[in-house]
């Protein structure tokens, strides 16, 4: 009875004043609603997705292109040894419910995240802490256990947002943030309803409400966005879709990357894909775009390496691994298999890997290997593929940012076992000065491109329709998140 109290006197708020609402809110679509709005607590991607900039800030925090900025935190200093970091606070920052924003929060965030009973979704973003230390009101010293260069990028994800101990009790119901928008309501089953925050430390938001509505099924969202019911939906879900709303001037579609590398999974150390001469060939038989055409309807950006290609530090590999067929077989007779061979490909449910399974799976025969498909449920996936390592090939896209990383623990599900790849990580966790970061990222692109770790085929794309007089979306999403902090209507 309350949810509807206030749907009543919403909707009567709507009809009253629809033109003063029209250039001042937004109605935002995404798939899917979050299961709580507690980002330090929950993994779900759609939390991120309502609250991360808007409604909670962290010391950093990751700008639209990928690249690290100030958030809470003003700037930051590294000692010489890389274990040390200060971060230096913005004066006059306030939590929603008014209280303070200072180091002392700061220190009971990260302590909270990294605790015993943490239940924080990202737990190794803080493993590497061993001590954090209030200098004062507006500093914050944190220790760490050796190097890591990633740390300010760490402390960007949503899960290490900055929390207030008053206001930790409700937070699943009812966040508490710092952000420019304040958190009004929650209608479980339809819409999160945000507000400007006109106490915002910082810039303040353009508009004065926001809503999230969820709408999970691709024909209803298809209604939605047609009717102009929404103003954008994030994420469509109806690529199919696209051509229709890029030809109707009402709307804009905006075609952007996500952090999903999307790989066709090689078990390095399972015959005879422990051959780099056979990697090498199963990169040359894929054709890229063919997959992207057939399985995406032509979203996505071809890759060469594990890398998403919005981002600053993106090395080209592609000319790596161009498809050539004939130097596939070539490859493959060089390898003493000239007959070709039979092997598995373990398929999880997403489309990208359904439908670009059976694809890679006709371009793998024309070179003379067959595939074996079998289609699981994602339990199965992670039961079979990722814990128990029995496949020879799979898809799946790694959406996590900038995971590059994984490539160096040689038990991970592919198995690629380098000592030299693990030396350039190594190096690069104790480099903290953005350009020797850069050529090491680069050097680590390249040696996994070179050793055809795996099929590297595209980054996920993430497709925006919203209606024209839109501005500030965010195009490629370096993290999963519905960023409306510079959002603006035209006019």
């Amino acid at each position: 009875m309350h949810h509807l109290n206030r749907i009543i006197v919403a909707s009567a708020i709507a009809l009253c004043a629809p033109a003063a609402l029209a250039q001042d809110s937004i109605s935002v679509a995404i798939q899917l609603e979050p299961p709580n709005l507690d980002p330090t607590s929950g993994a779900a991607q759609a939390i991120d997705s309502v609250l991360y900039a808007n409604v909670f800030e962290g010391l950093t925090r990751f700008a639209a292109d990928g690249a690290i900025i100030p958030g809470l935190a003003e700037s930051w200093a590294v000692s010489d040894d890389g274990l040390t970091y200060l971060f230096m606070l913005h004066d006059g920052v306030t939590f929603h419910d008014g209280t303070t924003m200072d180091a002392e929060d700061v220190k009971f965030s990260l302590d909270r995240a990294r605790a015993d009973d943490s239940t924080n979704a990202q737990k190794g973003l803080f493993a590497g802490i061993a001590d954090v230390t209030v200098v004062d009101p507006l500093t914050v010293q944190i220790m760490l256990d050796q190097p890591d260069g990633m740390f300010p990028f760490n402390m960007a994800w949503g899960d290490a947002v900055i929390v207030a101990p008053e206001s930790i009790g409700n937070i699943a119901s009812n966040p508490i943030g710092t952000g420019p928008f304040v958190f009004a309501d929650w209608v479980q089953g339809d819409r999160i309803e945000l507000m400007r925050n006109d106490d915002y430390w910082g810039n303040p938001a353009v508009l004065g409400s926001a809503t999230f509505r969820f709408i999970s099924d691709p024909t209803a969202a298809f209604a939605a966005v047609m009717a102009e019911d929404v103003d954008a939906f994030i994420g469509f879900p109806a690529p199919e879709n696209l051509p229709q709303f890029q030809a109707d001037p009402r709307f804009q579609v905006l075609i952007g990357n996500t952090e999903g590398e999307t790989i066709l999974s090689i078990n390095n150390k399972m015959p005879p894909f422990d051959n780099r001469l056979v990697r090498q060939a199963v990169a040359h038989a894929i054709d890229r775009q063919a997959i992207i055409d057939g399985a995406m309807f032509g979203l996505g950006t071809p890759i060469g390496t594990h890398f998403a290609p919005h981002h600053p530090d993106y090395l080209d590999m592609l000319g790596n691994s161009p498809h050539d067929p004939d130097k596939a077989r070539a490859l493959l007779a060089e390898a003493g298999f000239a007959d070709g061979f039979t092997t598995t490909l373990k398929l999880p449910p997403p489309s990208y890997a359904r439908r670009g399974g059976e694809i890679i799976a006709s371009q793998l025969r024309a070179v003379g290997i067959e595939t074996e498909i079998t289609n699981l449920e994602w339990a199965q996936w992670i039961e079979e593929v990722f814990t128990n390592k029995d496949f020879g090939l799979s898809i799946v896209s790694h959406t996590e940012p900038m995971d590059i990383g994984i490539y160096a623990n040689p038990d991970y599900y592919f198995q690629y076992d380098n000592p030299s790849f693990r030396a350039v990580m190594t190096q690069l966790n104790a480099t903290t000065d953005a350009g020797g970061r850069s050529a090491l990222l680069k050097a680590a692109q390249r040696i996994i491109a070179d050793d055809y770790v795996n099929g590297f085929l595209f980054e996920l794309a993430v497709a925006t329709v919203a209606k024209a007089d839109i501005r500030g979306l965010w195009v490629n999403q370096p993290t999963a998140a519905v960023d409306l902090t510079a959002v603006s209507r035209a006019n």
